[in-house]
């Protein structure tokens, strides 16, 4: 509430006048000396005390409670129409002929102030293949190796960046991950770089995991990375023997992220040893609710 600075009276400067007078049996002339209004303004605040309580002592809207020429409507049907054609308010104030103000406050009632609000959020688009093996998501995980541990354990930051930015970092692994976008039976493989060779080594490796669950590969979707570009992947997918038609990248969309469920990590952050692909997944005509995981460590 934005009170006047010349105002006399508070809300609690009301009360205490009030109180003054009804319970306190002083002359409203006296309360209202004290306060400094005039006993006019004393007997309204009385009235309204015994009218409506506390409540009462509030400050009301200036607004009059009926407009000697109120906004037609048909004006704000008009204003409303154009605002669903995504036109500004300056725009329509000129177009219905009315104050810039009069549109903002029939839009401010209509819920149509902002521009998001003249439509309602898209929902999110979902999809999934049918069958496993009709595609898979191919992307690449980079993470840093360390010495020692940091400082989230030690509550040491001294010097904890020095190592890497002169060069002296313990480098850096790439793990490329595949996932499958019907079962979502995810491969993964810690490689040395994210080179066109790594990925074309991990392609083979994802497709014939894949065919040892008996799930024939026939397409592949991957992001715009610069090995994913390589004529060199490109030919490596259309010369697999995975399935009948030649699978190749499909590039300028988004690719599946490594989710939780995919990180080849232990519980406390750590890289887990090496082990031989494992999996419980079911055959290819079937979709298991359970996504198995399969992780093969190569050296460094």
């Amino acid at each position: 509430m934005n009170i006047h600075h010349n105002a006399r009276l508070t809300p609690l400067g009301r009360e205490r006048m009030v109180r003054a007078i009804v319970e306190g049996r002083q002359m409203p002339q006296a309360a209202a000396r004290a306060a400094g209004v005039c006993p006019r303004t004393a007997r309204k605040w009385v009235a309204r005390f015994k009218a409506e309580g506390l409540a009462g002592l509030a400050d009301r809207s200036s607004r009059p409670q009926r407009l000697r020429q109120p906004t037609s409507p048909a004006v704000v049907d008009q204003v409303i129409g154009l605002r669903r054609q995504r036109l500004p308010g300056q725009h329509i104030a000129k177009t219905a002929g009315v104050s810039p103000a009069t549109v903002s406050r029939i839009l401010k009632r209509a819920g149509l102030s902002r521009l998001k609000d003249l439509e309602p959020p898209e929902p999110v688009r979902r999809y999934e293949r049918q069958h496993p093996g009709e595609l898979i998501h191919i992307d690449i995980k980079k993470l840093g190796r360390f010495h020692q541990v940091g400082h989230r354990i030690t509550g040491d930051r001294r010097g904890q960046s020095n190592a890497r930015s002169r060069g002296e970092g313990a480098g850096w692994e790439f793990v490329h991950v595949c996932i499958d976008d019907a079962s979502r039976i995810a491969f993964t493989m810690i490689m040395p770089n994210e080179k066109a060779k790594s990925a074309i080594a991990f392609l083979k490796a994802a497709v014939a995991y894949y065919n040892s669950l008996g799930v024939t590969v026939a397409g592949v979707m991957t992001d715009n990375g610069s090995c994913y570009k390589a004529f060199a992947f490109d030919r490596a997918c259309k010369g697999s023997s995975s399935s009948t038609s030649a699978p190749g990248p499909t590039r300028r969309k988004p690719t599946a992220r490594p989710s939780a469920s995919s990180r080849p990590r232990c519980g406390n952050g750590l890289m887990p040893s090496p082990t031989t692909p494992q999996t419980n997944a079911p055959n290819s005509s079937s979709r298991g609710p359970t996504p198995a995981i399969g992780i093969a460590r190569t050296a460094a």
